[in-house]
């Protein structure tokens, strides 16, 4: 899980690629050279959200920089998710507000016009830096998602965070897609051309 690397290293990474509803949040977390005291870090998805909450707050004051982006669920149709993602990823480093000597970044797509990215497959179970961002990106969108399941309580997004459980997708062919649906994606396009039709006819 160590990197051992020094200067200004960032981690980079996203939540809510898969997800019908909402947005993607990258975070990119800054750390000068790795902590002498780190907390038990890992890929968000091999957490429990009792763990990721417990870790979020360690992550946030120990870090030298922190910053956060996300591309609205517009942004998504428009560009696609994985420009999106890479539109988020951008908002996330520029949002840290720190030069940083390199950027690891999860995946297999560096961020473009940043030359000092660097990819890492798996990184989030790879990689101190990387894990950090994970955790904060993930726990940023879920919270998001709880507010907006104030807003829309019929689809459960307190539950299910916007991704395609079959609660989920039954809410939306019952009651339409909401305002923060993803409308290009499977699950929800086919609710949507078919109301198209409705209309049309």
């Amino acid at each position: 899980m160590d990197c051992l690397l020094t200067g200004i290293v960032a981690g980079l990474d996203e939540a809510g690629r898969g997800p019908l509803a909402g947005p993607v949040i990258s975070s990119c977390i800054a750390w000068q050279g790795l902590p002498a005291v780190r907390a038990p870090v890992n890929d968000s998805k091999l957490l429990s959200e009792q763990q990721r909450e417990s870790l979020f707050p360690w992550i946030v004051t120990n870090a030298y920089r922190v910053g956060v982006g996300l591309a609205t669920p517009r942004e998504i149709e428009e560009l696609n998710i994985h420009n999106a993602t890479l539109l988020s990823m951008k908002r996330a480093i520029k949002a840290a507000r720190t030069p940083t000597d390199l950027i690891l970044v999860d995946g297999l797509f560096a961020v473009p016009s940043y030359p000092n990215c660097k990819t890492l497959v798996k990184g989030d179970r790879k990689c101190f830096f990387i894990a950090c961002a994970s955790i904060v990106a993930k726990v940023v969108r879920d919270n998001i998602m709880k507010g907006y399941d104030d807003l829309y309580p019929q689809y459960l997004f307190k539950k299910n965070k916007g991704y395609p459980t079959e609660e989920h997708k039954e809410a939306i062919r019952t009651h339409g897609p909401s305002p923060i649906h993803r409308k290009t994606f499977r699950g929800v396009k086919e609710v949507v051309d078919a109301n198209l039709d409705l209309k049309i006819e």
